[in-house]
């Protein structure tokens, strides 16, 4: 179902509603103001407050309609699945001078490097001081079976004490059954905050000194990746702990989706911008690997103009989503053609969901409307099959103009984590696609560059082009062929923005430490530090900057730091 869209949730089609609900249970996100005890107490549904203004509502599907008369809901939004960024150099970054004895000493100490993602190996040397115990505060395995944090209802949430006595075992997944069968979190907490020590400190991360809080992201039923809800969960946890301890705190989120409007008007989105202006909070978030994935179309049709758009699918996915995006103004019917030729007929922007069975393939096209975050429709196509593949082939979308004032639309399919580059429009589009949520505005959104050949790299996804209000990715960081931890020991290199993020979570981890825990600078978090993380980039490229590929730059502490110093000399830091 898509984002942002005016359709009541609880006219979802057979095909969503199997597919999002477990157990007949359906998690929602909800804006809210006032009380919500009511409300779990009237439906059977278990609240897990957020914030003051979000929370995540679990009820069973059949009261999904009666959750709309409640004046306290404010708007609903559906979750959505999210992929971790990665495709199978601290000096590049500038990184080793700071943390030198000759330069600043800086090693994260005092603040608190959060990594969400696919788990993390607690056994590995490099998350373990010299004295033999843990460097992590907390844990939370959201798919594990145990007692889990206060306020949440799943999962199971492991303390220091208890990491600590499974490491003193020999048998430690006895005590802490926690395993990154991924390996992902495992390599991004290696480069924000691994401390050598399986190297002999050769191999250390950004930050080596700093706390670790994981999380372990779920999933729900079937389905093999996260969701924004998760994400949203382990956000908040995070947060509180942070905020518990009194200690300064930068996130990594290196998931993504092509699944919204790439415009940071979600729920999702919003909730990531109010938790960056919560305590002394950094959120990093890779851009994702879609540049040259051929997810994104755009074009900007004219009255009475007929455009035909086509895309293939192969592979072996039995769901696949499509989502378009136009101006409301606008009036643009379409139709949908399979490979055989098997027409869905014109469909009218009035048909809210029109659903219809190409070459075996259950297909739904959804008209939403626009809601009080913005004034772009949604048109989302959702492709489903029971026992087979998706019909293979190139697919067509005709777009016809009816009553045109702007023009323009955007759409896109899944990453190339969900289905490969296999299934791509033949007329793609390079620009907007990075991946939700680095369209978020306050988080610092992160592409990848080589910093060996000092070079863009094709795959990094690339923000909005020019005339937009914010730009986008914020800057990049090395993502080819990163030397960082692997689940089981030792470790093995990495390519893509999953693992370009966390260097700017390090980075701002060790900026905190000189600000907060030194007592340099105060205020040293939120949108200061991506101010000047993106003043201090490297900028010798033969560019034009700020861009929408390599944002104000690539990541260069040292500057970075420079610029920090001498303003704080100067007194902006109370400015």
């Amino acid at each position: 179902m898509p984002n942002n869209s005016f359709i009541r949730l609880d006219k979802l089609t057979r095909f969503e509603s199997e597919e999002l609900t477990q157990d007949g249970l359906l998690e929602v996100i909800v804006k809210y103001n006032g009380n919500l005890q009511e409300i779990g107490t009237l439906l059977g549904a278990d609240i897990e407050i957020l914030s003051p203004d979000y929370a995540i509502i679990t009820l069973n599907i059949d009261r999904l309609a009666d959750l709309y008369n409640f004046p306290q809901i404010e708007y609903i939004e559906l979750p959505k699945l999210l992929t971790f960024m990665l495709r199978d150099n601290l000096e590049s970054a500038c990184i080793t001078s700071v943390q030198s004895g000759t330069g600043l000493g800086l090693s994260g100490s005092g603040v608190i490097v959060g990594i969400i993602d696919s788990g993390i190996d607690y056994t590995h040397p490099d998350f373990i001081n010299s004295g033999g115990t843990t460097r992590i505060l907390y844990l939370w395995d959201q798919n594990a079976t145990g007692t889990p944090p206060p306020g949440f209802r799943k999962g199971a949430e492991y303390t220091q004490n208890q990491i600590n006595q499974a490491l003193q075992s020999r048998t430690p997944r006895e005590t802490v059954p926690l395993v990154d069968t991924v390996g992902h979190g495992t390599a991004v907490a290696g480069i924000a905050a691994g401390n050598g020590m399986a190297s002999r400190g050769t191999e250390r991360g950004v930050a080596p000194n700093a706390s670790i809080i994981a999380v372990k992201l779920g999933n729900t039923g079937n389905e093999s990746f996260t969701r924004t809800t998760e994400i949203m969960r382990a956000v908040k946890y995070i947060s509180d702990h942070a905020l518990a301890l009194y200690m300064p705190v930068a996130m990594n989120i290196s998931y993504g989706t092509n699944n919204g409007s790439h415009t940071g008007n979600s729920l999702f989105e919003r909730y990531l911008d109010s938790m960056c202006e919560r305590w002394k909070t950094v959120i990093a978030v890779a851009t994702g690997n879609e540049g040259s994935a051929g997810h994104h179309y755009y074009t900007k049709l004219a009255k009475d103009e007929i455009e035909t758009i086509e895309f293939t699918v192969f592979g072996s996915q039995r769901r696949l989503y499509m989502t378009l995006w136009k101006n409301f103004v606008d009036t643009i019917t379409f139709e949908l053609i399979a490979p055989n030729g098997r027409s869905t007929g014109i469909i009218q922007p009035l048909q809210s969901i029109t659903t219809a069975t190409l070459s075996g393939t259950d297909v739904s096209i959804i008209y939403a409307q626009p809601n009080h975050y913005t004034v772009a429709q949604e048109v989302y196509f959702l492709f489903r099959t029971r026992n087979s593949s998706i019909a293979s082939g190139v697919w067509k979308l005709v777009a016809r103009g009816v009553d045109i004032v702007d023009g323009s639309f955007n759409i896109w399919l899944p990453t190339v984590e969900d289905v490969t580059q296999n299934t791509s429009f033949l007329l793609s589009d390079i620009n907007l696609t990075q991946t939700l949520p680095s369209t978020a505005r306050n988080v610092i959104s992160v592409g990848g560059y080589n910093s060996v050949l000092d070079i863009a790299t094709v795959f990094s996804g690339r923000g909005p082009v020019d005339n937009c209000p914010q730009t986008k990715p914020d800057l990049v960081a090395p993502g080819v062929n990163i030397l960082t931890t692997k689940s089981g020991g030792g470790y093995d290199t990495f390519t893509g923005t999953s693992v370009a993020a966390p260097f700017v979570t390090g980075a701002a981890a060790l900026m905190m430490e000189w600000g907060i825990v030194r007592q340099n600078d105060p205020f040293l978090y939120g949108q200061r530090v991506k101010a000047f993380l993106c003043r201090g980039a490297n900028r010798k490229f033969t560019t034009k900057f700020p861009n929408n590929l390599w944002g104000y730059g690539a990541l260069n502490l040292c500057h970075t730091m420079d610029e920090l110093i001498e303003y704080t000399k100067g007194g902006g830091a109370f400015m």
